[in-house]
């Protein structure tokens, strides 16, 4: 009898184990990999001293879009992932704030992601790769012309 029961839940955790919250006896849920790209790039910019997403190119053409009436700017920019049945990995470009402790702020984005990744999806994320390409300085955003001229 003892061998039964060890048995038993070995066999029931088995099989808990192979068919997760997306899979069950009345049919499979596929995530796409978008889904799970804007679900990491919103969570990534909720964390302050994250000013943007994506390295130079990707950002300068997110400012020519957003130009554009009626455009608005991709939730995925800066956002790679590869989506499998029960897991995700997640590889982000970000831009920082001048001043803020960057490995506090790449910990606060992975905790973030992995979180709201795990929580809306269900799937397992494995790995949140984080890479800094960029520095944003006070005054960089400035609109305002810079009309050096001495006569106007």
């Amino acid at each position: 009898m003892a061998e039964t029961i060890s048995k038993a839940p070995t066999t029931t955790a088995s099989k808990e184990t192979t068919t997760g919250a997306l899979v069950t006896a009345q049919g499979a849920t596929t995530i796409a990999d978008t889904v799970v790209q804007k679900i990491a790039g919103l969570a990534a910019r909720e964390i302050a001293g994250v000013h943007a997403l994506g390295g130079g190119a990707s950002r300068a053409f997110s400012a020519i879009r957003e130009r554009i009436p009626g455009a608005t700017a991709s939730a995925g920019q800066g956002v790679s992932v590869e989506v499998g049945e029960k897991q995700a990995a997640v590889d982000l470009q970000i831009v920082v704030e001048y001043g803020v402790a960057i490995a506090d702020v790449a910990r606060s984005v992975r905790r973030n992601v992995i979180t709201g990744v795990e929580r809306m999806t269900g799937l397992e994320v494995v790995e949140v790769n984080i890479a800094v390409g960029d520095l944003h300085l006070p005054g960089d955003d400035e609109g305002g012309s810079t009309d050096t001229g001495r006569v106007q």
